[in-house]
C-alpha cells in the first residue's frame, strides 16, 4: 500500500490516481473505473462507505490492489477539493 511520510504530505506529494483510474467514453458509461478491471471508482467507494475493509474488497475482487483502493480515495478527495462552495449571504 502506498503510504506518504509526513515530509511528502507537506511538499504536496500525493498519489497519482491517474496511474490507476481512467475514463473512456463508452466504457462503463463514461464513469471512472480501475484500469485493467471493469470496477468503477463508485463501486469501491460504496463498498468502503458500507463498511467493507480494503482486505475484504481484495478478497472478493482479487484484481483490485491496495493501490487501486488508495487511488479511488485520492480521486474522491481531488473531486471534493474542486467542488464549488456557496457562501451564506
Amino acid at each position: 500500500m502506498l503510504r506518504l511520510v509526513p515530509w511528502q504530505r507537506q511538499q504536496g506529494m500525493t498519489m497519482r490516481y491517474k496511474d490507476y483510474i481512467e475514463i473512456i467514453p463508452g466504457k462503463r458509461s463514461g464513469k471512472p473505473y480501475l484500469k485493467t478491471t471493469r470496477i468503477t471508482v463508485y463501486d469501491v467507494l460504496t463498498w468502503l462507505a458500507q463498511g467493507m475493509s480494503a482486505a475484504e474488497i481484495q478478497e472478493d475482487f482479487p484484481e483490485v490492489t491496495p493501490d487501486h483502493i488508495q487511488a479511488c480515495l485520492a480521486y474522491a478527495a481531488s473531486r471534493e477539493h474542486h467542488l464549488h462552495t456557496v457562501s451564506a449571504a
